[in-house]
């Protein structure tokens, strides 16, 4: 069975994304979500900005005073630079870098809201109410792979 590559390098140094008319117009909507939850205070935004001291509030809060806003930069900086890349065909290795970031913060934002840990498993009910988003999760833990290969030197 051949294997689907969307993610490939090229022998320019560029990467080749190669997803269906469907896969883009999925992803599409998802780094608008993203921004906006990330202006909230949601609690699916919990492992995107976990607790550094989670047994001592006081210090916690200085972290958070000191790195929050950083983190929040640079995962904003990376929404948009999917957003403005989701109809490319090539992208540079920064873009891809970013992208990677943006599935991962877009699967753990998920994967809170459903609940998901390390025990679930992939097999969901089809009368599941979630199953879409279900879905959604594998399949972004997918092309996140796909990324995490492409980039991978060798």
């Amino acid at each position: 069975m051949r294997r689907v590559q969307r993610v490939k390098r090229t022998r320019r140094g560029d990467f080749e994304l190669r997803l269906s008319k469907q896969e883009r117009t999925i992803l599409r909507s998802l780094p608008g979500q993203l921004r906006e939850l990330l202006g909230t205070g949601d609690p699916s935004l919990l492992r995107l900005f976990p607790p550094a001291y989670p047994e001592d509030p006081e210090l916690d809060s200085e972290y958070k005073r000191l790195v929050r806003d950083d983190l929040m930069g640079q995962k904003q900086a990376a929404v948009e630079v999917m957003e403005a890349t989701i109809d490319a065909k090539r992208l540079s290795e920064d873009q891809l870098e970013a992208w990677l970031g943006s599935l991962n913060d877009l699967r753990l934002v998920l994967g809170t809201k459903l609940e998901v840990t390390e025990e679930s498993t992939p097999d969901i009910p089809e009368d599941d109410p979630n199953v879409h988003l279900y879905a959604l999760y594998y399949y972004l833990g997918w092309l996140q792979e796909q990324v995490v290969e492409a980039l991978s030197p060798g």
